[in-house]
């Protein structure tokens, strides 16, 4: 089972970004982190979100805690990431993730 963890991707339960993938960018406590899409690559913006509206995916980065959304995309490029944040998931797909 995933973790929340910094550099852990997530997809976002609610809210007007549902469906789309997200950084773990920093724990802030048990209840909230802070994610990055970033922006230009999947369209989350920066933002302290509750852990229940996360569903933690296998996928991880290897980013530093606070990292910026520029130091993001980098790793994600070099890593052959970015069109995996790309993708958005409807809720019928959700099921795939946590099965």
């Amino acid at each position: 089972m995933p973790s929340i963890e910094v550099g852990r991707i997530c997809v976002k339960l609610s809210g007007r970004e549902a469906g789309r993938k997200c950084v773990i960018v920093d724990v802030v406590d048990k209840n909230f982190v802070l994610i990055t899409g970033p922006k230009k690559v999947s369209g989350v913006k920066r933002r302290r979100t509750n852990v229940k509206h996360l569903e933690p995916t296998v996928e991880s980065l290897d980013v530093k805690k606070g990292a910026s959304d520029e130091d993001v995309a980098k790793v994600a490029e070099k890593a052959k990431k970015s069109s995996y944040l790309t993708e958005i998931i409807s809720p019928s797909n959700r099921t795939l993730l946590t099965a």
